[in-house]
C-alpha cells in the first residue's frame, strides 16, 4: 500500500461530514439527518456519486441544493469529481428522518 492510497471508508466519512453542513432552508435540520441522501458512492478514481432526493418534487431549492452538495463535496481535497443524481424513487417521507432530526423537530 503506497502513501498516496486514500482510504475509501475514511473518505466516505468525510463526505458525509461535509453533507451534514448543508441544511434545508425551510427545516432547521441538515439534509443527511433529514434522510435526503440515499447513497454515496466512491470509485477507485475518487469520483463521487451521490443519490439524493428532495422533500417534494416542487421543492423551492430543487435547482440549488444539488449544486451546493456537489460543490461542497468537490471541495474535499481527496475527491476528484462529484455528481449528484436526484431521484424520487422511493419518495421522501418523514420515516426517512433520523431520530436526531425527529427530536430536533419535536416529533418524538
Amino acid at each position: 500500500m503506497s502513501d498516496t492510497t486514500i482510504d475509501i471508508n475514511a473518505l466516505g466519512e468525510k463526505i458525509v461530514n461535509v453533507i451534514k453542513t448543508i441544511y434545508d432552508p425551510e427545516i432547521p435540520v441538515d439534509i443527511y439527518e433529514l434522510g435526503l441522501i440515499y447513497d454515496v458512492f466512491v470509485n477507485e478514481d475518487y469520483d463521487v456519486k451521490i443519490l439524493m432526493t428532495l422533500t417534494t418534487p416542487n421543492c423551492p431549492v430543487a435547482e440549488t441544493l444539488p449544486l451546493e452538495v456537489e460543490e461542497k463535496v468537490k471541495s474535499l481535497k481527496d475527491v476528484k469529481d462529484a455528481e449528484v443524481e436526484i431521484t424520487f424513487d422511493p419518495p421522501w417521507t418523514q420515516d426517512l428522518m433520523s431520530e436526531e432530526a425527529k427530536l430536533e423537530l419535536g416529533m418524538l
